[in-house]
């Protein structure tokens, strides 16, 4: 492990390496086609955010699957989304087959936003998890929120697949079983460990992220300030790493860059509204994100 000094740190750089140069005669689904599994009974807003952070970031076509009474209230908050209608209140597994085709056309999968912790939403988290790994074993997905915590019972099952879990320090111990060091440098070896441990890609979301991969890749990112403690931001990221993977970029890439642009837009709503910004504000200033990235061509 390198000395704190030493850690490389995200940049536009990585942003920029992430962006698809566009073809003119690009059509509908070429920059990718994502599912976000997520919604229930209590939270509403999580999957939602997770679509419209995703458009904003370049993916053509934003999916969310959502029980039913969720999904209808997706519908009103923006037109630009699409909703997949399942058959619960809260996810469950007998809702799930309605799931499988969408897996079969999508080109990344996020789970967890708003899923909530219902025995059987773990149940039907973990039934999603076993069957990206095997009959979807090269689709990218993204596991936040409920749905990472679901895969603590198992936690070989994201082992060799192109997996991307994003942990706040809570989940992270709950994923691992272990206590996160207060410096950086040792949350640094603690999350290169578990990505290790775990076989996939660990994004840990922090006041310095931490970003390591299960090959020793390992990368902080000091974009974001202290705004960004409010509810649905992490949900904002998620929604940025998924648009890149289901763009094609690979997982460790998707997340390094998804954690600069998602502070860098923290960083901007702070410069224009001081620390009263709420997720939503995040996902309007992703468009200048990227204007400011695509500069330096």
């Amino acid at each position: 492990m390198l000395a704190t000094s030493a850690l490389k740190r995200a940049n536009k750089k990585d942003v920029l390496a992430v962006l698809p140069k566009r073809r003119r005669e690009a059509h509908k689904g070429d920059h990718g086609r994502l599912v976000v599994v997520g919604g229930g009974s209590r939270y509403i807003g999580a999957p939602a955010l997770a679509g419209l952070a995703a458009l904003r970031s370049g993916v053509d076509l934003a999916i969310v699957a959502a029980p039913e009474k969720a999904a209808w209230t997706i519908n009103s908050f923006s037109p630009d989304l699409i909703t997949i209608k399942l058959p619960c209140r809260d996810l469950e597994p007998s809702a799930l087959p309605e799931l499988w085709s969408e897996f079969e056309r999508s080109t990344a999968v996020i789970v967890g936003p708003g899923l909530g912790t219902l025995a059987k939403t773990r149940d039907a988290a973990i039934e999603i998890a076993h069957t990206l790994k095997e009959k979807h074993a090269n689709l990218p997905a993204l596991f936040d929120a409920d749905g990472l915590k679901a895969l603590a019972s198992e936690r070989d099952l994201a082992r060799g697949l192109p997996w991307v879990l994003t942990p706040h320090a809570r989940e992270f111990e709950i994923l691992t079983g272990a206590d996160l060091p207060t410096d950086v440098q040792g949350r640094a070896e603690q999350v290169e460990l578990a990505a290790q441990g775990l076989g996939c890609v660990v994004l840990l979301k922090a006041y310095i992220d931490v970003i390591a991969s299960p090959t020793g890749e390992v990368r902080i990112n000091s974009t974001g300030n202290p705004g960004m403690t409010v509810g649905g931001t992490g949900d904002v990221l998620s929604g940025i790493v998924g648009a890149f993977l289901a763009q094609g970029t690979q997982p460790f890439k998707a997340a390094v860059a998804g954690a600069w642009a998602c502070g860098r837009a923290g960083d901007l709503c702070l410069r224009e509204k001081g620390y009263e910004f709420v997720a939503s504000d995040l996902i309007e200033k992703l468009p200048e994100v990227f204007k400011e990235v695509r500069k330096r061509r």
